[in-house]
């Protein structure tokens, strides 16, 4: 016999349901909020080193070549000269104003290639989800030291990822990309990744818009534009290769073999390979329909490529970690989360320490914890295209906001 229900019973268990939905809900604007206070905080109390650099190069490119003949706040100036260009009408603003501007811009760049992403993973994009995105994405250690340092990395990541969904919806695309190759030359691996997946109109966009840029910043500063293509664009002796925040093979195989004039010829065989492996499972995901793969592999291989990749440049890590999740590969995500956001690799001896040359063991395993993960990534969804249908997947289609699958 049924057990008879209690009259009041469904209304308080859904009222019960709908309190904890909302408590949720405060709970998340709340962590939010704190977020953003900590961020404006900081950015009037501390004055990011890479930001100033930004702002004192939009002085100097107006000096020509002076822009990368002399150093900047102790440092060299390593960007294109268009996105010092970028900065000219921003270093007529007052630095803390500008800074706290930049800084709040870079968190609702975050949430745009959140939003971007989770699009790509089928989830609802309500400003719910995205704030817990951001949330999550926010304590991620290249996340808060891109804010650190002011850097640029979280623009460029929300430009690349808007395209990449144009693309899976066919749409026109390419502008975002080659603006961020413009700004800083790492995102052009996506110029590629559209070429060989027939992408031909977008990566032609890029491809022009990229030209236009650069024309642009030539025609503003053709002296500092001509040294940079020649000279300055090669040159890794204006960086310090060797520190533990070099987070890619070059930076791994200078610190083992202790000193970049040690790494020999046999190292070019490296990129070229992790390239053309890279790619092409990047090419093999976007063949079944799944960009978001795509795009992650794509960011990871541009990290594993590049001779120079910091920590604060592995904002590619939130797109990667969203694929495993939505894919249920949980306990590699959570992993994965845990690894990115307590950043071990600064827990080894660095900053010229005799223990951070050379090979020794775990330690040195600990000390490349990003580029292992990087790895470790790529592996992973190589295997996965085990688990996979071979056939092409049918093209995404908008989705009616309420058939989306939520985030949580």
């Amino acid at each position: 016999m049924p057990r008879r229900v209690r009259p009041g019973t469904v209304d308080r268990i859904r009222y019960s349901t709908a309190d904890g939905a909302r408590v949720r809900k405060h709970w998340v604007y709340g962590v939010l909020a704190v977020e953003l206070t900590a961020v404006l905080v900081f950015a009037v109390l501390y004055d990011s080193l890479d930001f100033r650099i930004y702002m004192l190069g939009g002085h100097a490119i107006e000096g020509g070549s002076r822009l990368y003949l002399e150093q900047l706040s102790h440092h060299w100036y390593t960007n294109t000269p268009f996105m010092a260009a970028l900065f000219i009408p921003l270093s007529a603003v007052p630095l803390t104003i500008a800074r706290v501007a930049w800084q709040l811009a870079s968190v609702a760049a975050f949430a745009w290639a959140c939003a971007s992403s989770m699009r790509l993973a089928g989830y609802r994009t309500t400003r719910r989800t995205v704030a817990i995105a951001v949330v999550a994405g926010m304590v991620l250690e290249p996340m808060w030291h891109s804010i650190f340092l002011g850097q640029v990395n979280m623009f460029l990541m929300a430009l690349v990822m808007a395209d990449i969904w144009r693309v899976s919806q066919r749409r026109p695309a390419g502008i975002g990309i080659g603006i961020a190759a413009a700004i800083k030359i790492t995102p052009a691996i996506f110029v590629v990744l559209l070429l060989v997946t027939g992408r031909i109109k977008a990566a032609v966009t890029a491809s022009v818009t990229f030209a236009v840029c650069s024309l642009a910043a030539f025609a503003i500063a053709p002296d500092a534009s001509r040294l940079y293509w020649r000279h300055t664009f090669y040159d890794t002796s204006r960086v310090g290769v060797t520190y533990i925040s070099n987070q890619s093979p070059f930076g791994a195989a200078a610190r083992i073999m202790k000193g970049v004039d040690n790494v020999g010829g046999w190292y070019q065989a490296i990129p070229l390979t992790v390239a053309v492996l890279g790619l092409a499972l990047a090419v093999s995901w976007a063949r079944r329909n799944d960009w978001l793969a795509a795009a992650a592999v794509t960011g990871v291989t541009g990290l594993l490529v590049s001779p120079i990749s910091w920590a604060h440049h592995w904002v590619w890590v939130a797109p990667a970690l969203l694929v495993l999740l939505r894919d249920g590969s949980r306990v590699i995500a959570g992993c994965g989360y845990v690894l990115f956001v307590l950043s071990p690799l600064w827990w080894t001896p660095h900053g010229g320490a005799p223990l951070q040359y050379g090979f020794h063991g775990p330690l040195t395993m600990v000390a490349n914890c990003y580029l292992v993960a990087g790895a470790c990534f790529l592996a992973h969804m190589a295997l996965r295209l085990r688990d996979e249908p071979g056939a092409a997947a049918p093209e995404p289609l908008p989705e009616p906001e309420s058939r989306r699958p939520a985030l949580l």
